[in-house]
């Protein structure tokens, strides 16, 4: 897809890389849960879980940042405290607090590769496929978290406002930082 000035498209260079920022992200929201809840945590294995399929898809986005030559976002140190201390926030709260972070990041990546897909239509077939998958993934740890007590943590819907908030303001700046 080629980006004009005045199209309102997001480029495909800036999908990849807000997408391979937002699972570095995660990856390191899942680090800091684990650090902070341990091994023994009954959730500790769904969230390993979790943070393995994250990986696997910035995995994906890391291939495809070197393939296209997209340079990657500037702010990959910010979301490496940022995105930690997320996590480990949550996590001291509790397993409930941790599953709302996750429930409320899920959520807000879900209507962005929603968003993603739309935009792309069928111009770019492969990275559609993968996208869709990634989603797909993502609505399963959304799933998981409310599964396990996303929506019984202190001020829930305080919570989840304020995390889906910091995604939408990471996403942006990611698309051009």
């Amino acid at each position: 897809m080629s980006w004009m000035p005045g199209d309102r498209r997001e480029p495909v260079e800036s999908m990849i890389r807000v997408d391979q920022a937002g699972e570095f992200g995660a990856i390191r929201i899942y680090a800091g849960q684990l650090a902070i809840m341990g091994s023994r945590s009954p959730m500790s294995g769904k969230i390993a879980g979790m943070a393995a399929q994250e990986e696997r898809h910035r995995a994906y986005f890391d291939r495809e940042i070197v393939a296209r030559g997209v340079r990657p976002t500037l702010l990959q140190p910010f979301w490496s405290v940022a995105g930690f201390a997320l996590g480990a926030v949550t996590a001291a709260i509790g397993p409930e607090a941790a599953m709302a972070c996750t429930a409320a990041v899920e959520t807000e990546i879900d209507k962005h590769y929603d968003d993603q897909l739309k935009a792309l239509g069928t111009s770019e077939p492969a990275l559609s496929e993968a996208i869709a998958e990634f989603q797909a993934e993502e609505l399963e740890h959304r799933d998981t978290a409310l599964a396990h007590g996303a929506e019984q943590a202190p001020a829930y819907p305080l919570m989840s406002a304020v995390i889906r908030l910091g995604c939408r303001v990471a996403i942006a700046a990611a698309k051009r930082i």
